[in-house]
């Protein structure tokens, strides 16, 4: 394939990627990846900028997180107030004895440590554990509650994220594409309006009278450009090529990309220092070295 710098640089890598071409297009361009290395490679990064730059970007949380923290949550709720009195009780009364024995004289009796309370004391105590066991379990319902709801807004703000940055990629990519026609619409206005170029209007032959072209020639800086008017479709495996005749020898000026074959836009082709005649046939896709003359579909003289 010819100007494989210029077929990257066309924008049409970018709408494959975007979904923006057509069934027959998209096979071209496929078939154009699996013949050339470069155009692959331009296509896995215009893919990878599109599909994955999200999932590089994203963050999981933790398998089974969320079953997690709300069966913890309901599993405190449903938990007898008893248990919970019983946990707080054998707190507090570890603490009472922690006390009892820093606070006690040097010169007391041992048993001293060890005489009865009053009656109110155990009432007091039990009102006491009661308050701090609801406490905690109020506490600790309050935390995991909080916790679960951090979560969850954390997970929402996590994708609210992820579909920003797809939006940006998908903005950045189609602002390429855009860049990339508008300058190419530049150059064909700057071609068509230049008097330096000359038109060459290419009639279709007896293999296909319906067909028309024309090429747009530049003798002084050798500048070659074509546009299609009408061509037949081709079979698979073929590709039209352009051929300028001087003094009768057929010199290669290039392949026409399908976009190009089916009228879409001027197309550069090769540099020609001298022509009084260009043609067009059709040839195995990558071009021949010599033209096949029995598939010539357009001819025209300058």
């Amino acid at each position: 394939m010819e100007n494989i710098q210029d077929y990257i640089e066309s924008g049409i890598l970018e709408q494959y990627a975007l979904g923006e071409l057509s069934p027959a297009e998209q096979a071209a361009v496929e078939a154009q990846a699996a013949r050339h290395p470069e155009i692959q490679a331009e296509l896995q990064q215009v893919q990878e900028a599109l599909g994955f730059y999200a999932e590089a970007h994203a963050l999981t949380p933790p398998a089974g997180m969320r079953e997690r923290v709300l069966g913890n949550v309901m599993a405190q709720i449903a938990k007898p107030s008893s248990t919970l009195r019983a946990d707080v009780d054998a707190v507090a009364q570890a603490n009472s004895v922690a006390y009892a024995s820093t606070n006690q004289p040097v010169d007391s009796a041992p048993e001293a440590v060890v005489r009865p309370l009053s009656s109110a004391a155990p009432v007091a105590a039990s009102s006491s554990r009661s308050t701090w066991a609801m406490a905690a379990s109020v506490a600790l319902i309050l935390s995991l509650g909080a916790n679960a709801l951090l979560y969850s807004r954390w997970k929402d703000a996590s994708s609210d994220l992820v579909a920003l940055q797809n939006d940006q990629a998908r903005f950045a990519t189609t602002t390429t594409v855009v860049q990339k026609e508008l300058g190419a619409l530049r150059q064909e206005n700057q071609v068509l309006r230049s008097d330096e170029f000359r038109a060459v209007a290419l009639a279709g032959t007896k293999t296909a009278p319906t067909a028309h072209a024309k090429v747009l020639f530049n003798p002084a800086t050798h500048k070659v450009f074509v546009d299609v008017k009408s061509l037949p479709a081709l079979p698979a495996g073929k590709q039209y090529q352009l051929w300028a005749l001087d003094k009768g020898q057929p010199v290669d000026a290039g392949v026409l990309t399908a976009a190009t074959a089916t009228g879409e836009g001027l197309q550069q082709m090769k540099d020609i220092a001298s022509a009084q005649t260009f043609a067009m046939t059709v040839e195995p896709e990558g071009g021949s070295v010599s033209p096949t003359l029995s598939t010539m579909t357009v001819v025209g003289n300058i």
